[in-house]
């Protein structure tokens, strides 16, 4: 199954303009109507530039997908491409957990086979293998590389020498601490080595557990930050609270717990739920992303599906032979669909949370630079069909320099959504949210989670608008470095921001324990345009 930008039986007509500009990819790649396939796309020789105003098209996809190689999940890989690309993915990561079964069994090598025949079976999808890397003092992080004859043998190595679990380096001691920020700078080593064409990593659900402290993120930032590129912005397991399904106190992404003794002290105790249901340190204006943006250093949010077990779904975890189990084996036994709803808190990847990443051309190159690049906005509920953000010809994670005191007008053209999503409503955008923010240098107390001079300066009401549209904002002058950022909702759960309503007068909301229908608060999310001065 196909989505229909790639499916040659749908007419060009009938796509809207981020398909149209996707299937021109794969025309460029000669990977449309069964020309090619090959697992590995082919540059787009045509949409070579990659400048701060290149001329992109926008790859949906998902960084945190796991299989019957985890200990926790139960789907094949096979499950998971099929229903990736039901839901209109172009590319997606598998992230198998680093446990002792799949350690022991081989981990990385053990499932690279069952990697390259997703690959031949999806031509027209971008596959990585990757992994869920238990962080040393910390929580967890999406790692993955692009293709090449290491990709899985790379993994293999990081998997033995740097989890945390594997191990038994989760305490918060500086010592393991320290381990964490080896970890990245040994990447960044095989990378430069040309051992691996590329390699990438991602923070996944940081506020979960309160373990992620400012000065852990900061300092896997610092250590490679072409390598450590951001951090999940909204986690996954988005269908964890729908009413009547898990139980009274469940909250959207699991975020069910409170502070432990190997918790950050100083995160106030709304920092545990989700907002809308991003995490709170993107959630909240002038909060930890703002931090982090506010020392003028690009750092990327995402949106992912986490998959382990999809809601409704009807299959269950196939039985053990005798003997067996995940400690000697590394795989779960295939499962076996029972045709009753089985328990689970996920969303299929591309169902409800998808993250966009402007490319160049098509291919693991073009991906992997674009995501680098922070061309990235995320939504959920497929509450858009596209965004492009420019201001002074600069789009999405790059730097325009400007004269002190000259003002700026920001254009935002928007495509509304022209069908409607997976739970069968039309998505309607109500505002477009900007965020600025001033940038004043790396920060004098890394431990510090604010940026004070962050806030929304302006919300636009578009509620009544549809079909693609372009919003020319004016921008204030602008008398010091600074950068920008949007965010929109349905409109439907508003209220003042976690750092109050002079900072954020419309911001999103924590559900009621167990009543938190996803698509009925439904968000989009930008990554920063930075402004320099001269």
């Amino acid at each position: 199954m196909l989505p229909e930008w790639a499916d040659p039986a749908v007419p060009a007509e009938e796509l809207d303009p981020q398909g149209v500009s996707r299937r021109g990819l794969l025309v460029a790649a000669g990977l449309f109507g069964g020309l090619a396939a090959t697992g590995v796309a082919t540059p787009a020789a045509a949409h070579g530039r990659d400048h701060d105003d290149p001329e992109l098209a926008w790859l949906v996809g998902d960084h945190h997908v796991h299989t019957v190689y985890s200990h926790d999940a139960k789907y094949t890989f096979s499950q998971q491409a099929l229903r990736a690309a039901q839901f209109g993915l172009d590319w997606m990561v598998f992230t198998e957990h680093s446990n002792f079964g799949h350690a022991n069994a081989g981990g990385a090598l053990a499932e690279h086979a069952e990697v390259l025949t997703a690959r031949a079976e999806n031509p027209r999808m971008l596959i990585f293998q990757g992994l869920e890397w238990y962080i040393p003092a910390a929580e967890h992080a999406t790692v993955f590389t692009a293709p090449g004859p290491n990709e899985a043998e790379i993994l293999r190595q990081f998997e033995l020498a740097y989890d945390g679990k594997l191990l038994g380096r989760t305490a918060d001691t500086p010592e393991n601490q320290r381990l964490a920020v080896d970890a990245i700078k040994w990447l960044a080593a095989r990378r430069r080595a040309g051992d691996v064409p590329d390699v990438l990593v991602l923070a996944n659900h940081p506020s979960r557990l309160g373990i992620d402290s400012p000065g852990e993120l900061r300092a896997w930032r610092d250590a490679d930050p072409s390598v450590m590129i951001g951090m999940e912005g909204a986690p996954g397991s988005q269908g964890a609270a729908l009413p009547g399904w898990r139980g009274a106190n469940s909250i959207r992404g699991e975020y069910e717990n409170k502070p432990s003794a190997q918790s950050w002290t100083a995160f106030p105790a709304e920092s545990y739920v989700t907002y809308g249901g991003f995490d709170w340190m993107t959630a909240t204006v002038g909060g930890m992303w703002d931090a982090m943006l506010s020392e003028g250093r690009l750092f990327s949010v995402t949106s992912n599906s986490d998959n382990h077990r999809s809601v409704y779904d009807t299959w269950r975890n196939g039985d053990w032979p005798a003997g067996q189990n995940f400690d000697n084996t590394g795989k779960l036994p295939d499962p076996v669909n029972t045709g009753t709803p089985q328990p689970g808190s996920d969303f299929w990847p591309g169902q409800f949370s998808r993250t966009h990443v402007g490319v160049t051309g098509y291919g693991y190159p073009q991906l992997m630079a674009g995501l680098r690049a922070g061309r990235v906005w995320v939504d959920h509920g497929q509450l858009l069909d596209g965004i492009n953000v420019r201001l002074d010809g600069v789009t999405l994670g790059g730097r325009v320099t400007v004269r002190r005191g000259q003002r700026l007008t920001l254009e935002v053209t928007v495509t509304t959504a022209s069908r409607p999503n997976y739970h069968g409503e039309l998505p309607k955008l109500a505002h477009v949210d900007v965020i600025r923010g001033a940038v004043r240098g790396p920060a004098k107390d890394r431990t510090d989670w604010r940026a004070p001079a962050t806030r929304v300066v302006q919300s636009v009401d578009v509620s009544r608008r549809s079909g693609t549209y372009t919003l020319r904002i004016p921008i204030d002058a602008i008398t010091e470095p600074t950068y920008l950022r949007l965010r929109g909702s349905d409109g439907r759960r508003n209220g003042p921001g976690l750092l109050g309503a002079k900072i954020d007068p419309r911001g999103p909301i924590a559900h009621e324990p167990g009543n938190g229908d996803p698509w009925l608060d439904t968000w989009f999310y930008t990554n920063p345009i930075f402004i320099d001065v001269r």
